[in-house]
């Protein structure tokens, strides 16, 4: 299991490079590991995508 400082990182870093896209790529690399029946990864994948989300805040109209 990585810390939620690498869990930050990793999503910081993935918004970065990708733009809102990264949380599409972070919810089909859960999926893709899941397939695979690798379901911690797929766990830290979903938490990677959980903390996008945070970091993006609420949307705006």
């Amino acid at each position: 299991m990585i810390s939620e400082i690498q869990v930050h990182t990793i999503a910081r870093q993935m918004l970065d490079r990708h733009g809102p896209v990264a949380i599409a790529h972070a919810a089909q690399n859960a999926l893709t590991c899941e397939h695979k029946g690798q379901m911690e990864e797929a766990s830290e994948w979903r938490h990677v995508k959980d903390a996008m989300k945070i970091m993006q805040g609420p949307p705006q109209s």
